[in-house]
């Protein structure tokens, strides 16, 4: 069953990139219209997918859901201000590598010597 189900979403996300790759832009009105009848993700032809004023998105993760799919949060991905793999690793993988590589390279001398301060310490003031 959960081959099935699995291969069932895959024919459902198939679909839902179908749906956004083929629609219609109507520049005068900023919306984007379904050219076709998509069956799966029960959408019309001629039906608003995208708009910029009071308009409820589609979601696939509620498609999934009316098609009664067991775990639907684990066949999408999650928000990318919420997290996931590539959040985590930007954030706690790769900033510690770059900090420990630039400390490596710089010689002994330079990690603990200052800069000469500009103008005897005043900075850019004139006084």
């Amino acid at each position: 069953m959960f081959m099935n189900q699995k291969e069932f979403v895959e024919k459902i996300r198939t679909e839902w990139r179908k749906l956004w790759r083929e629609r219609l832009d109507d520049k005068v009105r900023a919306e984007g219209i379904a050219r076709n009848d998509y069956d799966e993700l029960f959408i019309d032809k001629g039906t608003i997918i995208h708009a910029t004023r009071d308009f409820k998105a589609l979601n696939f993760k509620e498609i999934l859901e009316e098609h009664e799919i067991l775990n639907a949060e684990r066949y999408i991905t999650p928000d990318p201000h919420v997290g996931g793999w590539t959040k985590f690793v930007k954030t706690n993988i790769t900033s510690q590598k770059l900090q420990r590589k630039r400390l490596d390279q710089l010689p002994f001398e330079e990690k603990t010597r200052k800069q000469q301060l500009k103008k005897k310490g005043r900075g850019w003031l004139h006084l």
